[in-house]
């Protein structure tokens, strides 16, 4: 008979991840997280990556806030150390995130030099042993984001070895990057456009292990495309589309989500938005730093690049930037088609 641990750790169950919002360095910031949540109620968000350090000796409040709106979110660690990890995943589980995950998949040197990221794929013991301590210190699920490879480890046996190991520790749901990561010679840059994109190996590694949740990263820019890749794997996360093309998320309740509240309007967000710009401008916080999220909200319309010049620069030469958000909202309303505008109620 096998014995019941003392204390068992409780499971939350996870969120859905049919679609995803990568965690993106200097992007995906709470503010960003906002405004995506006011274009899709149901896509899985995600924070920049947050090194252990950080989380474990830095400002706790800025590393873990959030505000309640944002869910569901996952909260990314950068780290290695199997204590420092567990101590994060407790803090993330206190904070009430929806999920934590584990960056294997950044290529940068700067990452590299504190093992952390993309080179731990050669070190698939002591990812797994990092995914057991957070595991046992948590009831979130664990999950991992990670390269089909790194120079030098980028077989389909070692991807297959990894992903072996890093289950057998508690990791069910893989985020996979189709790409291998070149970590010498390559900028991060040049890591997420150089080397080719390979599907076919994230579909071989669902085949393989049809037990595990297999979340498609890299390169995804079409709904369509992803609804395809969607027939045999469980998700996608979408990264750069996402950010420079944001109202792409509209449309991701109804198709991925089977929600059939209708999509709001780029009106209706912007709208939406503004008090949250205001109550961040009362505590002291730059226009800025929310409105710099949004600049491609008009993407492909009539105004947009209007739209982004006067957020871009307009806004540092104004005294009164709410009130040059209202001339662009009202400014927005007039250029648009009805259909993407609010209906006004009598």
């Amino acid at each position: 008979m096998t014995a019941t641990p003392a204390n068992p750790v409780l499971r939350r169950p996870g969120p859905s991840r049919r679609f995803c919002v990568a965690p993106m360095m200097d992007w995906t910031d709470r503010h960003y997280r906002f405004f995506a949540r006011l274009i899709s109620q149901h896509a899985l968000l995600y924070t920049e990556m947050v090194t252990t350090g950080a989380v474990i000796h830095g400002d706790r409040s800025r590393f873990l806030g959030f505000d309640p709106a944002e869910q569901p979110l996952a909260l990314q660690l950068g780290g290695s150390k199997p204590d420092e990890l567990a101590t994060c995943a407790a803090l993330a589980e206190q904070a009430g995130f929806a999920e934590v995950n584990l960056n294997v998949g950044c290529p940068s040197d700067r990452v590299q030099n504190n093992m952390i990221g993309a080179c731990l794929m050669a070190h698939p013991a002591l990812v797994a042993q990092g995914v057991n301590a957070m595991h046992e210190a948590c009831g979130l699920p664990v999950t991992v984001k990670h390269r089909i490879g790194i120079n030098g480890h980028d077989s389909y046996a070692q991807l297959c070895d990894f992903v072996g190991q890093v289950h057998a520790a508690g990791c069910d749901t893989f985020i996979v990057h189709a790409r291998i990561a070149i970590l010498e010679g390559l900028s991060p840059k040049e890591n997420r456009d150089i080397p080719p994109l390979r599907y076919d190996v994230v579909q071989q590694l669902k085949a393989d292990f049809p037990q595990l949740e297999i979340i498609l990263n890299g390169g995804l820019t079409d709904l369509d495309v992803m609804q395809e890749h969607m027939a045999t794997l469980d998700g996608v996360m979408v990264g750069r589309e996402a950010y420079h093309n944001p109202y792409l998320m509209a449309d991701v309740d109804r198709r991925f989500f089977a929600d059939p509240t209708p999509r709001p309007s780029r009106i209706e967000v912007l709208q939406a938005l503004r008090p949250y710009i205001a109550a961040h401008l009362a505590n002291g916080g730059a226009m800025n730093h929310v409105t710099r999220h949004i600049l491609g909200l008009f993407q492909g319309l009539p105004g947009a690049r209007h739209f982004r010049r006067q957020l871009s620069s307009a806004l540092h030469r104004t005294d009164d930037p709410l009130g040059l958000y209202d001339e662009l909202l009202a400014d927005m309303m007039r250029r648009l088609e009805p259909r993407d505008c609010p209906v006004q109620q009598a």
